[in-house]
């Protein structure tokens, strides 16, 4: 990435600022401390990745201000970017992105924020993370990876390159591989399953054979009784048939009979109503008399009934204050009751008090016995105290000791695990040996395209240069022409001048320097055609050496695939070489923990304490049993400190008792006292007696009105007489004309009845002529129903075993199934688990290091020949022998670690014996090594670098060295920044950017 220019509004400290990059290759950026310098750096982080120093998203607006602008044109890969980032406070981030066309910029934004910066990132191919650990070298990090010790250097490479994602890897291959393994126990028990339910198939076979020649037999026979059984039924229905006819033919005639039986009935009803019509209007002037008198005595029933109503008005208003009367004593008596019953509990209560005083000797006898129990419970409390924690302190070295057997159990496990896999590394040694040998062939093969590659690249750039020379004496011959014809123009003006004397011309000097200048014009357009032929020339061999480059450059695109496989396979090998050494190790140290688990002579002095403990709880002698019975001695005697407490309550309560009872006795005299007023004073009593006065003046006789009222009652039979006498005036006319339309109905009915006579002789007839064959059908049905069921239980059976022998099949085809499956999760297990071990910290982690670390060496030697003139090679020194125990040949272990060895003109030191000045170069080498490594990681050019206040540590020899160095590697970088706040360094860079700061925020400005 190299920055082309630098827009910012309101970000950090600056207001309005704008930084041009083009031009500069190395440049300073320099101010006062807090002038904002780093805010430059924060700027194009904060646009291209969204990250910066501030705590908060809102932090990076200026203070004041409500939006945030950075505006940031870059190049990358041979193309121009352009990333706009902009914040409102307290509102959303918009990020755009751009790319330059020949028609400008073109948008390449996606849906949203999170899209573009993936877009951004695609093309960059250059995260926040390995920016900052590459390009952006901050201040006191260029010698931290050398003052780690060796064992820590290793960590901070594996971070550098996040090698930390395989170690998530690795515990979720671990976790497959367990659940792997638990799905294959599982389907091991569900086969064993299967194979016994499996074993019944051929007796099933041979019982559904069995069941289908009987049920065919039943089926024959049901089929044959069943036609005879269809023969009858026809002959019944047909006989049915007849029945029904002759039923329903009986049935006309006895409607018809029973209308004859209604219509006669009717008929005398209607002689009887016309005789007793002709009767009642016989009697039409004794009737009309009668009812008059009737009229009379109801008039005077109704007087005597207002003056029954007054007199039941007064009988309910003195009932009324009667009942209120009564309620008002009875109120008096409920509480002249309660009373006397509170009286009465009184005296009960004495006499229980009395009761419970007779028992105080027997309590005392308790409360003795109660104490002498609590005193032995203290006892067995203080032993036990004495116990709990010897007892707690047996579990936790029972404990212990059974944790140490399960810890030499697991290793014993672990052991045997770790052998099988040693013993299954032994035998792929050969094959090891053969891949290795046939990946290093490729690989020669591929070194010498690499070199190849290279001289077609070397060639490429001596075309490109000499087609910039080419290009140079283009514009010279360009310049020239247009000098020439500008001549000629000159020549042919009238009156011209001598171009280079500016002396008038005559005509044979004006035509000499006319031909001379046409001359030198034909000559310069013949070599201008011959540069113009020769670039052309040369581009096409730059366009066949580009071809080249890619075809080879593809043809080792496995290069780095193939040299990290050869790094695998030699690992794999090398950790096989020991393989023997180890097994043997292995079986001396089961053998020990076997002995030790068999004799149990482990953790002695664990088992010594605890035999220890054991003979002092001896001593003391205590028994839980012997405690719980001495509580529930307790238990059994605390009834006497109960009844202590009763009797003292007791005696309190007499005294109580003995102040109340008079006072009830005296509430008692007076109640009575108020019954007796209230029965002759009260109010209510008073109202009741001029109720009485009333009832006497109304004179109202009961006697007289029910007299009157059965008068009344005795004459009523006359207004109905009357009333009958107006209906059968009305009535005898109809009766007279209805008598004469039964008479005919009822000749017509027995007309109609006569034929249906006739037709019932003839269907009965016909009856007993056909034969009746219910029994038949019903000995046929029984014997139907009875092969019914027999052919129902007959195909049950037959069912349940078609229905077992299908499960039968299914489980035969499951059991296959599961066996593929179980086969399948077996190789499945065996896969995760050799990714886990490949994922861990000794497999894909460790080989990527030790191949990083070759080019990471090469790098790093390839800077440092440059900054020491070829005085100091850096070697990194992965592995060294270590000793355990003894020292002899066979307790030797080669370590992990991360050595560096310099070797200078006089041989081989450690980092910590050289000079400050050699140190400072080694440790810039490393780092920039690092920084090239990660980014060619990431797949992004290393174009730009930046140092942060890289000479703030550095005395004025290490600032001087610094410089060198950085002028030293200036031509590997398209552009180099460094950040410092020290005036004196200005001068030593080509181009200073310089940064101040005023109330009105930061400026910047550029000097060349």
């Amino acid at each position: 990435m190299i920055p082309i220019q630098l827009i910012l509004k309101n970000f950090l400290s600056y207001r309005d600022a704008t930084l041009d990059f083009r031009g500069l290759h190395t440049a300073c950026i320099c101010g006062s401390n807090g002038a904002g310098k780093s805010s430059l750096l924060e700027a194009i982080t904060w646009a291209i990745w969204g990250e910066s120093r501030a705590a908060a998203e809102d932090d990076v607006i200026h203070t004041g201000s409500k939006e945030v602008r950075v505006d940031f044109t870059f190049q990358s890969n041979q193309q121009k970017y352009r990333v706009i980032r902009t914040r409102v406070r307290s509102g959303t981030s918009v990020l755009e992105f751009q790319i330059e066309t020949p028609n400008g910029f073109r948008p390449l934004t996606g849906k949203g924020v999170r899209a573009t910066q993936d877009l951004i990132l695609e093309h960059i191919k250059l995260d926040y993370d390995t920016f900052i650990n590459s390009a952006y070298l901050r201040q006191g990090r260029a010698d931290e990876f050398m003052l780690k010790r060796p064992t820590e250097r290793k960590e901070i490479l594996a971070e550098l390159l996040k090698l930390n994602q395989y170690d998530d890897l690795e515990e979720r291959a671990k976790e497959s591989s367990r659940q792997f393994k638990a799905r294959v126990e599982e389907l091991e028990r569900s086969l064993e399953s299967i194979k016994i339910q499996l074993q019944q198939r051929e007796t099933t076979q041979a019982q559904k054979v069995e069941l289908e020649a009987e049920l065919n037999q039943l089926q024959q026979v049901q089929a044959f009784e069943t036609i005879q059984l269809q023969s009858l039924q026809v002959v019944q229905h047909q006989r049915q048939t007849k029945v029904e006819q002759l039923n329903f033919v009986r049935q006309q005639y006895q409607n018809l009979t029973q209308d004859c039986d209604r219509l006669q009935q009717e008929q005398l009803a209607v002689k009887n109503q016309i005789a007793e019509l002709e009767k009642i209007l016989s009697q039409e002037a004794e009737i009309k008399a009668g009812y008059q008198q009737y009229q009379t005595l109801q008039s005077q029933e109704e007087a005597f009934a207002n003056k029954f109503a007054e007199f039941t008005r007064a009988q309910q208003n003195r009932q009324q204050k009667q009942q209120q009367l009564t309620k008002q004593i009875n109120e008096i008596e409920r509480q002249l009751q309660q009373a006397q019953a509170q009286l009465e509990a009184l005296q009960q209560q004495e006499r229980e008090i009395q009761q419970t005083l007779t028992k105080s000797g027997e309590v005392e006898a308790g409360l003795a016995q109660l104490t002498a129990a609590r005193q032995r419970v203290a006892h067995f409390d203080q032993l036990q105290m004495q116990v709990s924690p010897l007892l707690q302190q047996r579990a936790t070295l029972q404990s212990q000791i059974d944790r140490f057997h399960a810890g030499l159990v697991a290793r014993l496990e672990q052991l045997v695990t770790t052998e099988n896999q040693l013993q299954r590394q032994q035998h792929r040694q050969p094959q090891l040996q053969q891949a290795v040998m046939d990946v290093a062939i490729q690989i020669e093969e591929l070194e010498k395209k690499r070199v190849y590659l290279q001289r077609v690249q070397e060639k490429g750039q001596e075309r490109r240069h000499f087609i910039e020379r080419l290009q140079a004496h283009q514009r010279d011959y360009e310049k020239l022409l247009g000098e020439l014809e500008q001549k000629l123009q000159m020549l042919q003006t009238p009156n011209a001048l001598c171009p280079l004397c500016e002396r008038p011309l005559d005509e044979h000097h004006w035509d000499r320097v006319v031909s001379k200048t046409e001359e030198e014009l034909k000559d310069t357009q013949g070599q201008f055609w011959v540069v113009r032929e020769q670039m052309a020339v040369s581009d096409r061999e730059i366009q066949v050496l580009r071809q080249e480059y890619r075809d080879i450059y593809q043809q080792l695109a496995s290069y780095d695939t193939l040299r990290e496989q050869r790094g695998q396979l030699a690992a794999q090998l090398e950790a096989t070489s020991d393989v023997q050494q180890q097994l043997q190790q292995i079986a001396a140290e089961k053998q020990h923990l076997e002995r030790s688990l068999q004799l149990g002579d482990y953790a002695p002095d664990k088992q010594a304490e605890l035999q220890q403990l054991d003979q002092y709880l001896q001593k003391l002698n205590y028994n839980e049993q012997d405690h719980a019975l001495a509580r529930s001695e307790v238990e059994r005697w605390r009834w006497a400190e109960i009844k202590q407490g009763q009797i003292k309550d007791a005696i309190k309560r007499q005294t109580q008792l003995a102040a109340r009872k008079p006072e009830l006795e005296a509430t008692i005299a007076q109640l009575q006292t108020r019954i007796q007023q209230e029965q002759v004073n009260s109010e209510c009593a008073q109202q009741i007696a001029a109720l009485d006065r009333y009832i006497t003046e109304l004179g109202y006789s009961p006697e007289q009105h029910n007299q009157l009222r059965l008068a009344v009652k005795q004459n009523q039979a006359w207004h109905l007489r009357y009333q009958q006498m107006l209906s059968a005036q009305q009535q005898y006319p109809q009766l007279l004309t209805r008598s004469q339309e039964l008479a005919a109905a009822k000749t017509a009915r027995l007309a109609e009845r006569q034929t249906l006579a006739s037709q019932i002789d003839s269907i009965s007839e016909q009856l007993e002529e056909t034969a009746n064959p219910t029994a038949q059908i019903q000995t046929l049905e029984q014997q139907l129903q009875i092969r019914r069921r027999q052919l129902d239980e007959q195909i049950a059976k037959l069912g349940r075993l078609e229905q077992l022998a299908v499960q039968l099949e299914s489980l035969q085809i499951q059991y296959e199934q599961q066996q593929q499956q179980l086969q399948a999760t077996k190789q499945q297990q065996r896969v995760y688990q050799e990714l886990a071990q490949a994922f861990g910290k000794n497999g894909i982690q460790a080989l990527m290091i030790e191949n990083v670390l070759p080019q990471l060496e090469a790098e790093t030697n390839q800077l440092l020949s440059r900054l020491s003139a070829n005085q100091l090679h850096v070697q990194f020194i992965t592995q060294k022998a270590g000793r355990n125990g003894k020292s002899t040949k066979k307790n030797v272990k080669l370590i992990d670690t991360l050595d560096i060895l310099i070797a200078d003109a006089r041989g081989t030191r450690s980092y910590e014996t050289y000079s400050g000045g050699e140190a400072f170069r080694i440790n810039f080498a490393i780092r920039l090594a690092l920084a090239k490594l990660l980014a060619q990681r990431a797949g992004a050019a290393l174009q730009l670098l930046i140092v942060d206040e890289g000479f703030g540590t550095q005395d004025a020899e290490g600032c001087d060295r610094l410089i060198a160095a950085i002028n030293a590697i200036a031509s590997d970088f398209a552009c180099i920044l460094t950040v410092t706040h020290m005036p004196h360094l200005k001068e030593a860079f080509q181009a200073r950017i310089e940064v101040d700061k005023n109330q009105e925020g930061s400026h910047v400005r550029i000097l060349t």
